[in-house]
């Protein structure tokens, strides 16, 4: 019960010094006007008193204030009442700590004197109610202004207003909380200034106050003139253009054949395009051979292996040993049939989340054994293919969006009737569908709750039903907001290195994309289209926005987000070994499978502890959902196994190598290095580039005794050398 003593406190407050007249003044409460003094000094932050199971020195507040029956009940009543002292409201422990008056770990959250300061004072010199009688409750926030468009190293200063569910208003700016979600472009100050800095775009601040969440969405124009576009192909163009000429910021022009066929065929089939295919593109002077090219790519093998190395890693298809093979092997050949078959993307994720059954009989079952518990489930579930982080919401609300805890636990029912049963064959269960009434326990309020998608009512799933397919009803709806828009990112980051949300799978009204009505368009097609995968895939690379030149002009280089021209990306693991093994014309063998398999082509993440190349250039182990877990930056350990390690070597000199084959081939020194070129830039190499290859080839060289070496060898040496040289290049080791 609030602790409410009026005559007392008023007398308290009059011999303190900080009694306010009922005229000039309404009566504080705890939940409307103390937990935000709380949330913006950081007290009920993660890393403070809010830090989970014990908090700091024994006091615990909820994340953020989102339980503020428990903070009120923290301060007010355990610890015997120690933190507040109604007799000197000021010389109350929540006062002398906050304004490290006293010691405090924390340091000062509060100025002595200021005006939250004497709110506080006053809160407990009025008995520290908890709410007021007829208090209304706070049901928005909104923000002044909802857009603005800004010059770079300008600031504009905002305004939040709280509205209550009586119709009244108040200003709360200086109690909200600012941040940035690219904070590279723009800085928020604790009032509500926001400043940007040199880079042009769109950025969002998230607004911050009393459980609720807006937004203020900025342009950032470069102001440079955009005085002519490429060709609009499709309607990715209309978006990208229309947003880079409404900032300023003039694309980099289309860019050549070369970069274009040897860029598409690393994103598409996650290979190098061989002599052949590059010699006959080039030659070709038909103008839709781009289209034809990107065709035969989407329908080729390399294709379906590419993509299934990127699905199987996200869905966890984990060796933890060799017990484990049957399943890997299955489920990554399952899932390689499927993009090959072009089955539309719901009814992949149905025959995932729905699957019952043996691996042997049904391989989707494997991603059971690997995700066993219902929260595990939903979380995968829910950012993998809605693009929503739920792990938050199982403890507290979630502090960025709206989803609760008993939204949490409404996802986590649909998987609440999941049996298994042991079978003949070790650490492989018997999938199947329990009889019963779909319902999960709320962790806190211990309710049972029923399945109930994302901001949806509660579903009545009769006993016999799986609720697991009423689930992937909801998710596949063309209404859905989550579910389309969640893949389209996801494969919009994979070909121009960042997503139109950032990161990939966090879809939040907190953080929009940096072009909505592009956003918009991608996931209507796509439902349109049936859930194509293919046709994402086309439409993103038949676009002139992906064939751009990833040059940048003299205005353009500052851009990191409006995709005015393409953003170089380094290749994967799997794909850069690939390469390496088509330029030096070596192949990598691995344990269980057939010679010539490709990297891109492993079924799970065993093959990484047999292989150093793989392990220092980030291949992921399968052990979560997120992107993230792939690693493409650079590192000094990366630079040094190309240039000294032991397998990289034994390709480069590997016996009827590449090498080899340039310095015994019966062609002109020049065309020996066109070949080579070709091969691992897909283009001609310049005359200058001809003629500093052609000088270090005719170099005489001697073995390590210091004896000259045979024409043939030193030629071959000489081949090595020059390929070595290739492979260290940034043009080698990135698509651009």
């Amino acid at each position: 019960m609030p602790l409410q003593y009026p005559l007392f406190a008023c007398i308290l407050a009059l011999l303190a010094g900080t009694c306010f007249s009922a005229d000039s003044s309404r009566p504080l409460s705890f939940v409307n006007d103390i937990q935000p003094i709380l949330t913006k000094a950081g007290c009920n932050a993660g890393v403070c008193h809010a830090k989970a199971i014990t908090g700091q020195r024994g006091f615990r507040l909820s994340v953020l204030g989102f339980e503020p029956e428990e903070d009120y009940e923290a301060i007010v009543k355990q610890g015997k009442g120690r933190r507040v002292f109604p007799p000197a409201p000021e010389e109350s422990l929540l006062i002398t700590k906050g304004a490290a008056i006293v010691p405090h770990t924390g340091g000062k959250k509060i100025e002595p004197g200021s005006e939250d300061y004497q709110l506080l004072v006053r809160w407990i010199a009025e008995g520290m109610p908890y709410t007021q009688p007829n208090e209304p409750k706070l049901s928005e926030i909104v923000v002044d202004p909802p857009r603005a468009t800004m010059q770079v190293k300008t600031t504009q200063q905002l305004k939040v207003m709280a509205r209550y569910s009586d119709g009244s208003s108040r200003d709360v700016t200086k109690l909200a909380l600012f941040e940035a979600n690219d904070r590279a472009m723009a800085e928020t100050s604790e009032q509500g200034l926001i400043k940007t800095l040199d880079i042009p775009g769109n950025v969002a601040v998230m607004v911050r106050f009393g459980g609720k969440v807006s937004v203020c969405s900025v342009s950032v124009p470069l102001g440079a003139p955009v005085d002519s576009l490429p060709p609009v192909k499709n309607f990715i163009d209309q978006h990208v253009f229309a947003n880079l000429k409404q900032i300023g910021v003039p694309p980099s022009p289309i860019c050549d054949d070369s970069t274009f066929l040897r860029r598409v065929s690393l994103d598409i089939a996650g290979r190098l395009p061989t002599l052949e295919e590059t010699k006959l593109f080039l030659a070709d002077k038909s103008p839709d051979k781009r289209d034809h090219a990107i065709e035969a790519l989407i329908n080729s093998p390399d294709y379906a292996d590419y993509f299934a190395n990127k699905w199987t890693a996200l869905l966890k298809n984990q060796r933890s040993d060799n017990a484990d093979i049957t399943a890997n092997f299955a489920f990554h050949a399952w899932m390689r049939d499927n993009l090959l078959a072009n089955t539309p993307y719901d009814q992949i994720v149905r025959q995932i989340l729905a699957s019952t059954g043996t691996i042997v009989s049904n391989p989707p079952v494997a991603w059971y054994k690997r995700v066993k518990e219902p929260t595990a489930q939903l979380e995968d579930v829910a950012q993998l293919f809605l693009g929503v982080r739920m792990q938050c919401a199982q403890c507290h609300h979630h502090p960025f969006e709206k989803w609760t805890q008993a939204e949490y636990y409404h996802l986590a029912a649909f998987f609440s009737q999941i049996g298994r049963k042991p079978t003949a064959i070790a650490g492989e269960d018997l999938i199947f569908h329990k009889r019963g009434v779909a319902q999960t326990e709320h962790r806190k309020t211990l309710v049972m709750l029923k399945p109930a998608g994302l901001g949806e009512p509660e579903l009545d799933i009769a006993p016999d039903d799986d609720p697991r397919l009423a689930l992937v009803d909801w998710m596949s709806k063309k209404d859905n907001p989550f579910f389309a828009k969640s893949l389209v990112n996801r494969y919009w980051k994979h070909f121009f290195k960042r997503g139109l949300v950032e990161p990939e799978d966090d879809l939040r009204d907190t953080n929009p994309p940096t072009n909505p009505d592009l956003f918009d368009a991608l996931a209507k097609h796509f439902t349109d289209s049936g859930y194509d995968l293919k046709s994402v895939v086309r439409l993103i690379t038949q676009s002139h926005t992906y064939q751009l030149s990833a040059m940048p002009n003299e205005h353009n280089a500052v851009d990191l987000q409006a995709f005015s021209h393409f953003y170089p990306k380094r290749m994967t693991a799997e794909v850069l070994l690939d390469s390496i093994d088509t330029v030096t014309g070596s192949k990598t063998t691995f344990a269980d499978l057939p010679p010539g398999t490709r990297a891109v082509s492993l079924p799970d993440n065993s093959y990484n502890r047999a292989s150093p190349f793989l392990k220092v250039f980030g291949r992921p182990e399968g052990a979560s959902v997120c992107e993230c877990e792939r690693v493409q930056s650079a590192s000094l350990a990366q630079s040094l196994h190309l240039m000294n390690a032991s397998d990289v070597k034994a390709k480069l000199a590997a016996s009827n190598g590449r090498a080899e084959q340039l310095s015994k081939a019966e062609m002109p020194e020049p065309k020996r290095i066109r070949e080579l070129y070709l091969a691992a830039y897909s283009r001609e190499p310049s005359a200058d580039e001809v003629k500093i290859a052609e000088t270090h080839l005719l170099k005489p060289r001697t073995d390590s005794a210091g004896k000259p070496l045979d024409s043939q060898r030193a030629k071959r040496n000489g081949y090595e050398d020059l390929l070595w040289a290739l492979l260290n290049t940034k043009e080698f080791l990135y698509n651009h």
